[in-house]
């Protein structure tokens, strides 16, 4: 039995004269023990998908269950089997840390004795802080507060909102490694994110774009699906290049990445071809080379079909 289970879950939001999809359509489902993504930009229906598995917000139509358990007629079981670390940091801010941990291990009826081991890799980097009030905490320590929050009950499955927005890129690296330290404890994970490098740290992930799956595979299995040539494009002048990239017959898109532009060729001919067709003369210092996809490439290609 997969830990979660999602059949044709819709969402929607508005009046039926401006009404708005969060939601449509969605399928799938999460092994026990994975670390599972759900990969899109603001607005693509992460967060309303947590909150119905979560019990917080009722769906339209479809069905979803969370270690087997339905998430309208069986919330009450729910809300003690799982973790939720919302997106938005939503412990008592005048509550020192110390304070925090004990009242979220009081609502269910445990202690942080009773689950220290849990949480202990994560809580020791935070513990000299304990007496200060959450609310002075720094974004990355907040983050680890919150976690320690969602995990002093020990769950089964744990749901996080974009955990590492707004956090500094060591406190992110140390998020995920914490991540896959509970992971090696049996714990399944489902994390949103819409940060294309992190998609590579899961499992699987589904990519989701207005509130579509777009993809659910492997990180490898995902770029494995990118099938075109892909050249890197770069030279002193940018935004010329990209326009004369774009109006190219030989190149089925081309967007910025980085210090390059990336261009996607109709194949292998016209990849050949790209050198001959631009114009070295008006773009100085040009650079072509062929370069791999990425998630990120591939998600931009999914995302134009949607």
């Amino acid at each position: 039995m997969p830990a979660v289970s999602i059949n044709h879950i819709i969402k929607t939001y508005g009046t039926k004269k401006q009404k708005v999809t969060a939601l449509d359509d969605i399928s799938f489902n999460v092994e026990k023990g994975e670390l599972f993504g759900i990969i899109g930009p603001d607005g693509a229906g992460k967060t309303s998908l947590f909150r119905i598995l979560t019990t917080l917000l009722l769906a339209d139509s479809g069905t979803a269950t969370v270690d087997g358990f339905d998430v309208v007629k069986d919330f009450a079981s729910i809300r003690n089997r799982v973790g939720y670390m919302p997106g938005r940091f939503s412990l008592y801010q005048d509550l020192t840390v110390e304070e925090n941990l004990e009242f979220f291990a009081t609502i269910f009826k445990t202690s942080i004795e009773k689950n220290y081991e849990l949480i202990k890799d994560i809580y020791v980097q935070i513990e000299p802080f304990k007496n200060r009030r959450a609310g002075k905490l720094s974004g990355g320590m907040k983050q680890k507060l919150a976690l320690s929050c969602a995990l002093i009950h020990s769950p089964t499955v744990l749901f996080l909102d974009e955990p590492t927005t707004g956090v500094d890129a060591v406190s992110r690296k140390e998020f995920w490694e914490m991540l896959r330290g509970l992971k090696a404890k049996g714990i399944t994970i489902l994390v949103s994110t819409p940060y294309m490098d992190e998609a590579g740290l899961c499992d699987r992930v589904a990519l989701l774009q207005k509130g579509k799956i777009l993809s659910i595979n492997t990180p490898s299995g995902v770029v494995g699906e990118f099938k075109q040539p892909l050249m890197a494009v770069k030279s002193a002048n940018m935004l010329p290049l990209l326009r004369e990239l774009q109006q190219l017959d030989i190149v089925t898109d081309a967007y910025p990445f980085g210090e390059y532009h990336h261009a996607v060729m109709k194949n292998e001919e016209a990849a050949e071809e790209l050198k001959k067709r631009i114009n070295d003369t008006t773009n100085k210092d040009l650079v072509i080379k062929r370069t791999e996809a990425n998630i990120e490439d591939c998600f931009i290609s999914l995302m134009k079909n949607v």
